[in-house]
């Protein structure tokens, strides 16, 4: 039974699923078609284990849906919205001072 998630609970899943690099990609990828994940795992260059994992993360966060095609299981975004998010979020202008950088910067690989 699906439910509807409050306006902050869609947020955080949202939150939580771009947070990490290769679910960003798999979103990006699935913005484009749907796929299965063996073809998602090769043409983003990690393990089926690995995408397996992040690919079930996403499902729990309610972003991708599986897609039953005879033997095999295909992937898509669960709302074709989520597709123009994903373009919004991509191309939205973040605010950073050029005169400014973390004091973890060099070690942590952020701003």
């Amino acid at each position: 039974m699906l439910t509807v998630a409050s306006d902050i609970e869609v947020l955080a899943r949202f939150g939580r699923a771009l947070a990490d690099p290769i679910r960003c990609s798999i979103l990006l990828a699935l913005r484009d078609a749907p796929a299965y994940p063996a073809d998602l795992a090769d043409s983003l260059g990690v393990s089926r284990t690995r995408l397996s994992n992040h690919l079930a993360c996403l499902r729990d966060c309610g972003l991708v849906v599986t897609v039953p095609d005879g033997r095999r299981t295909r992937y898509e975004l669960a709302d074709e919205r989520l597709g123009h998010a994903l373009d919004d979020l991509r191309t939205a202008v973040v605010a950073v001072e050029t005169d400014r950088t973390c004091v973890d910067a060099d070690e942590k690989g952020c701003c």
